[in-house]
Formats: structure tokens, C-alpha cells, sequence
């Protein structure tokens, strides 16, 4: 038999065991553990935040500077344009491709040795052709981290090198990365292993820096960063079940780690479903005042849910009048599809006519005799 004291220790072991089984029921799926000094994980349709670690602490980046610079040089070039390299764009310390003082190479050749090789000399190459100078180059990476909203950001030069007053943030990289998702060639280049780039002067061969293009399944990039003052800095992004997710850190150790750990995270707890896939509404509908009797209608654009954790359940309803009437216009909106969450209306699609249909001609007078007396 236990004493009073034994009963107690007892009870103290028993509780423990318990709250260690607990926890580790509770916590199994809990967010990742990471090196990084600030992370955040991102979904971009939702504009959701599934992971952070002080994500709004300023800190430098290094040459994650780049995805800004890539986003601007795609806005501002045209890919096949021509750009003799600027004097001023020669020799700059850190990863370079050593480009040559009059050298011609177009901008598309240029940006891929940016997001490739991380080229610093090519950096200031598309900022001197863009704006004749670094400091107006930053103006314009600084207007466009302000049309997104970012606060905490501030560009001083277009490579990332160690500067005053360079900073972002976990969270500003990731919206300035779903910013350059948009851009479909940005996509291209950043998702590109290896590319040959040709010049005036010779051909060079690009490897991107970022090993989770070989390791991670559907990763389509983005940059990778270094100095010894930042730190290690890595964006990388992923595509898998309609969804795509961007993941950030900064002054991180252990990177690609991280970001297999972050990614597998947010894979595990996100889930996309079409509720109304292309065109998949259809539907024919009683006409007035044309040459036939029905217009067929669709939905004018997919519409995908995305939500965290267990299905939400959503109904639909269709908001349309019973008869259409010509002239209509292939396009035309004729109604909605109402999607309903928790009661109220949370998103809804356009019904437009599949085809255009015109008004039926009125006969006038003298085409009536004509035919009553045919």
C-alpha cells in the first residue's frame, strides 16, 4: 500500500504522463519549428497568412532585392530589347557573370542572370537602362512597394548588397512575390534550372542557386539571398492541388529545411475545390423578341474555394429572370450564381449569354400587304 506522500508523487507521474500524451495528440499538427530569425508562409488567392515568426520585423534581405528588381525590368522592357551594358555596371562586388564595359545582351538575358546566377552586375545593368541611374531605379522599386501596400520595406539598390536604410520584412517578401507570380514570364524564369544566354561577347551558361527546384515537388522557384551581415535569405514557392503556396525566410541557417518544413505545413492544412469549374454552368433559357425560342447562358469564370482545415459547407443559389429578351450580346451579364457561407453571401459569379442574339425585325406595313397578298 502507497503512503499519503507516495499517493501524491503518483498522482504528479500519472498527470504527467497524461499531459505529455495530450500534448502530443494536441500539437501533432502544429505549426513547424524553424531556423530562420523571421518566416512566414503565404497563400496568395486568399491572401492568407498560414505561418509567421516575427514577420513584421525589419531586416535586411540580400539578393532577395532581386524578385523587385525582376518585377520592375519586366514592366519597364521589352525581353528582345538590346542593352549595351553601362561602364557603371562593371566590377560590382558579389556574385556577378562579369559582364564587359559596351557588352549587348538583350533584357530577357539579363533578368535570367539576375534570378540564375543572382548576378549583381546585372542588376545594375537593367537599373542603369531602366533609369539612368540607381537612385532613380530605387524610386521606382520604392512606388511599387508602396502601390502594394508596404510599409516596411525600403530599397536601396537593386542587388541587395549590405546598404543603409535596405530593409523589408517576412511578410512585405511575400506580397511582393505573389506580385511577381502574377507575371507569367517572371514564373518562367524563375521556375528555369539552367539556361544558356548569349551577347555580343560570348555565351554563358546559368544554374539557378535554388536546390528545392531538384527537391521539392512543385516548387517553381523564387531567389535565394546571402551576405555575411544578413544572413541567409530564401523565397521559394510551390504549386500542388491548385494551390499555391510562398514560402519566406530571413537569417536562416538551416533554409531549405525550413522551407520543406513550411511548404509540407501548409500542403497539409490548405485544400482547393472547384465549385464551379470553366463554363460548367449552363443552361438554356426562354427567349422574347428574337428568331428562336432559348439562349444558352454559362457562368463567365471558374471559381475555385480554398479554405484551412475542415470544409466549410457553402450552397449556391442562381439569381436570374425567368425569360431573357433580345438584343443581347455574347457576354452580356444576365444574372449570378450566389455562393452562401454561414447564411451570408461570401462570393458570387457572373451568368453571362454564350452567344449574341438579335432583336427580331418588325415588319412594316408594306411588308405585311406584300406578304398577305403573295
Amino acid at each position: 500500500m502507497f503512503d499519503g506522500k507516495e499517493k501524491v508523487i503518483a498522482l504528479l507521474i500519472l498527470i504527467t504522463v497524461l499531459f505529455s500524451i495530450f500534448t502530443i495528440f494536441v500539437y501533432s499538427d502544429s505549426a513547424p519549428s524553424v531556423s530562420a530569425k523571421a518566416a512566414a508562409l503565404f497563400e496568395p488567392e486568399t491572401r492568407k497568412f498560414l505561418y509567421s515568426k516575427k514577420q513584421n520585423e525589419r531586416l535586411s534581405m540580400a539578393s532577395t532585392t532581386k524578385i523587385m528588381t525582376a518585377l520592375i525590368a519586366l514592366e519597364n522592357l521589352p525581353l528582345d530589347k538590346i542593352i549595351q551594358v553601362d561602364d557603371r555596371a562593371i566590377g560590382i562586388d558579389g556574385s556577378s557573370i562579369y559582364l564587359k564595359s559596351g557588352e549587348n545582351l538583350t533584357a530577357e538575358s539579363l533578368i535570367y542572370a539576375l534570378m540564375l546566377r543572382s548576378a549583381n552586375d546585372a542588376a545594375e545593368a537593367l537599373a542603369y537602362e531602366i533609369s539612368g541611374s540607381i537612385e532613380g531605379f530605387c524610386r521606382l522599386m520604392n512606388e511599387r512597394a508602396a502601390e502594394l501596400s508596404l510599409k516596411d520595406t525600403h530599397f536601396s539598390n537593386p542587388h541587395g548588397l549590405d546598404a543603409d536604410n535596405h530593409y523589408t520584412t517576412a511578410h512585405d517578401l511575400a506580397i511582393i512575390t505573389a506580385e511577381a507570380l502574377k507575371n507569367e514570364k517572371f514564373r518562367e524564369i524563375s521556375s528555369t534550372y539552367k539556361k544558356e544566354i548569349d551577347s555580343s561577347e560570348t555565351t554563358r551558361l546559368l544554374v539557378n542557386h535554388n536546390k528545392l527546384l531538384k527537391s521539392y515537388e512543385g516548387c517553381i522557384g523564387v531567389k535565394t539571398g546571402y551576405t555575411k551581415k544578413s544572413g541567409r535569405s530564401l523565397v521559394s514557392a510551390a504549386d500542388k492541388n491548385d494551390i499555391t503556396l510562398i514560402s519566406v525566410t530571413i537569417n536562416a541557417p538551416d533554409d531549405w529545411n525550413d522551407h520543406r518544413k513550411l511548404l509540407d505545413y501548409g500542403f497539409s492544412r490548405i485544400h482547393a475545390e472547384y465549385l464551379l469549374a470553366e463554363s460548367s454552368f449552363t443552361k438554356e433559357v426562354p427567349l422574347l423578341n428574337a428568331n428562336r425560342d432559348t439562349i444558352t447562358v454559362k457562368n463567365a469564370a471558374p471559381f475555385k474555394m480554398i479554405y484551412d482545415g475542415a470544409r466549410p459547407d457553402i450552397s449556391q443559389k442562381i439569381l436570374m429572370n425567368a425569360y431573357l429578351v433580345a438584343p443581347i450580346k455574347k457576354g452580356d451579364t444576365v444574372g449570378k450564381i450566389v455562393f452562401i457561407k454561414d447564411g451570408k453571401e461570401f462570393f458570387s459569379v457572373d451568368i453571362i449569354a454564350a452567344d449574341t442574339i438579335e432583336a427580331k425585325s418588325k415588319k412594316t406595313l408594306s411588308d405585311r400587304l406584300k406578304k398577305h397578298y403573295t
